[in-house]
């Protein structure tokens, strides 16, 4: 299964954006996504898990939560908008509740800034990832999205692309 991570389109779906997608069988949006057209649209490629950012309203229905916890081929996500909300320690997260698993991957957005860390600084999940942004990065990478395949509840392959396709990172 190829899962695509967005986020930060701010009401605007580059088509380069939508284009680099139609490859995936699930598409996650860690938020500040700036209006339900942008989901509609994502959700004629595949199906879609979204979170809101901080610029998000309450216009989502139930389609868009503070928080999403999406099992996707036996791998389990933590999804949210900031890096500190997803951020998990000892005293736990507000993303999890008391005797929740673990996440194997945790993805937010918010920092406009690609981020792919695995090991030590990933943990508890095996993977922290950001996909940068869509709509006005905050990198020389330029405008990003990133990909994930998975298998019977395996990381298999994990990069950060921008919108030409060239991979700037990947684990």
């Amino acid at each position: 299964m190829r899962i695509g991570i967005i986020s930060d389109t701010h009401g605007s779906l580059d088509p380069r954006a939508y284009a680099a997608l139609a490859d995936c069988d699930h598409i996650i949006h860690a938020g500040d996504i700036g209006g339900p057209s942008v989901l509609r649209e994502l959700e004629t490629l595949a199906p879609v898990t979204a979170v809101l950012g901080n610029n998000d309203f309450d216009e989502y229905g139930s389609a868009a939560g503070h928080f999403a916890h999406p099992v996707l081929e036996g791998v389990r996500f933590l999804v949210g908008h900031k890096p500190g909300d997803v951020r998990v320690s000892f005293a736990g997260s507000a993303a999890l509740a008391p005797g929740d698993p673990l996440p194997d991957v945790i993805i937010h957005g918010h920092t406009h800034v690609p981020e792919l860390k695995t090991g030590p600084d990933a943990r508890p999940a095996g993977l922290y990832l950001c996909p940068g942004a869509v709509y006005r990065p905050r990198s020389d990478f330029g405008r990003t999205i990133a990909k994930m395949d998975v298998e019977d509840g395996h990381i298999r392959h994990t990069w950060v692309e921008n919108l030409d396709g060239k991979v700037l990172m990947e684990a």
